[in-house]
C-alpha cells in the first residue's frame, strides 16, 4: 500500500471561508477564481486575503497564522527607481558652427549638408568626418 500524504490547502479554505462571509466581495470572487485557474496568488493578493480574513470571526487565529507565514516566506519584489537617463549621444557645438558657417556661404555643398542631416539626427560623426569638415572650412576660408 501507497501512504499518499494529503496536503492541507489553507489558501482555499480561507478564500471559500471569506465567500461563505462576503459573497458578493468582487475582490474575493476574482482572487478565487485566479487561484482556481493558476493555483497559486501573488504576494499583495494574500495580503489582501490576510486583511479581509482577519476580520471574520469564524476563522481560526492557526489559519491566519499559516496564511501570514506563507506571506512571508515569499519574496518581496521592489521595483527599482527611475535614474535620470542621459542622451546616448550629445551633439558637440563646434561641429555645428562648423556646419552652419560652411553651408551659409555654400548652401548646395552636398558632403555637408550629409553631415548636417547625420547632425540633426543625433547620429555620430567620427573623427573622420570631423576632420574632413574642418579642412572644408579651411579651405574655404571662413
Amino acid at each position: 500500500m501507497q501512504n499518499k500524504k494529503v496536503e492541507v490547502d489553507i489558501v482555499n479554505e480561507v478564500l471559500e471561508e471569506c465567500i461563505m462571509a462576503y459573497p458578493i466581495s468582487s475582490f474575493i470572487i476574482s482572487i478565487y477564481q485566479q487561484y482556481q485557474k493558476r493555483g497559486s496568488l501573488s504576494k499583495k493578493q494574500l495580503q489582501g486575503l490576510h486583511s479581509k480574513a482577519s476580520e471574520i470571526d469564524k476563522i481560526t487565529p492557526a489559519k491566519l497564522a499559516t496564511l501570514e507565514a506563507l506571506i512571508k516566506k515569499m519574496p518581496t519584489r521592489f521595483k527599482s527607481e527611475l535614474s535620470e537617463t542621459k542622451p546616448l549621444f550629445e551633439k558637440d557645438k563646434l561641429t555645428g558652427e562648423i556646419i552652419g558657417a560652411i553651408l551659409s556661404k555654400y548652401p548646395q555643398h552636398k558632403r555637408v549638408l550629409f553631415y548636417k542631416i547625420k547632425y540633426d539626427n543625433n547620429e555620430i560623426i567620427s573623427s573622420i568626418e570631423l576632420d574632413e569638415l574642418k579642412k572644408f572650412k579651411q579651405v574655404l576660408k571662413l
